[in-house]
């Protein structure tokens, strides 16, 4: 395939990078700007007939300047929702809050079996569109509260730390000292659990993006993250069951 480059530093989730006709798409992108997609997600498991199949509608754009990378379905959303859909006895019943949320796929997954699920992220392009989206899929679970604000207020981050019982995001590292710091909080944490043997621990997987403009060198740095947390998760292994998602 030809080499291919965006205008203003687009940027284009890696969902759509092996789909057919991908070249004549992203050449479309060049000269259209940020045009706005719907994606029909097919979630099936292996053990059920098409009977039992539901749909997830999201929309979402395809490329954006690297500030509103948000607005697009990114492959850790998908894993995260396919960890959250075989591991539903653990959700169950749950109040959950999720980053970074973006375009809302997997708090809308996380909601088909969590009591209670906090979608939060900034900026009011984005937040609505994840309203949107809440709103498209009210066949898979009716929001109670779908248009209540969450402002971070004292009382309402006191009732998370009282109540809620996952914090989940996926795809919100970018930046290396972020990044590093959430190493650190993980370190902590595993030590932490793993000193009470009473309690369970899990972890998920975890994937590094580095820009192009980025130095090789700089994204070698990564390096002994990710063998550290594929460490991590040999001592925590984790058995999902298998979905598949599929595009329209």
């Amino acid at each position: 395939m030809d080499q291919m480059t965006f205008k203003h530093d687009t940027v284009l989730s890696d969902v759509h990078m092996h789909r057919p006709n991908t070249h004549h798409l992203m050449t479309r992108l060049n000269s259209a700007g940020q045009p706005g997609y719907a994606l029909l997600f097919k979630c099936i498991h292996v053990e059920q007939t098409t009977q039992m199949t539901k749909y997830c509608l999201t929309e979402h754009t395809m490329a954006t300047p690297l500030e509103d990378v948000g607005k697009q379905v990114w492959r850790g959303a998908l894993l995260l929702a396919d960890f959250i859909l075989s591991e539903k006895d653990t959700f169950s019943g749950a109040t959950v809050l999720e980053l970074g949320a973006g375009t809302g796929l997997t708090s809308i997954v996380m909601a088909t079996t969590a009591k209670t699920v906090y979608c939060t992220d900034v900026g009011e392009d984005l937040l609505r569109l994840c309203h949107r989206n809440v709103f498209l899929n009210q066949h898979m679970t009716k929001p109670a509260d779908a248009d209540l604000e969450f402002s971070w207020t004292e009382e309402e981050v006191a009732d998370l730390y009282d109540n809620a019982a996952f914090i989940i995001a996926t795809d919100v590292c970018y930046d290396d000292d972020l990044t590093d710091g959430l190493f650190r909080t993980l370190k902590t944490v595993y030590h932490c659990f793993f000193l009470n043997s009473s309690r369970d621990i899990r972890f998920t997987t975890f994937s590094s993006k580095c820009s192009t403009t980025i130095s090789s060198s700089k994204c070698k740095a990564v390096s002994h993250k990710i063998h550290w947390l594929l460490w991590l998760l040999r001592k925590a292994p984790l058995s999902p069951t298998f979905y598949s998602y599929k595009p329209f």
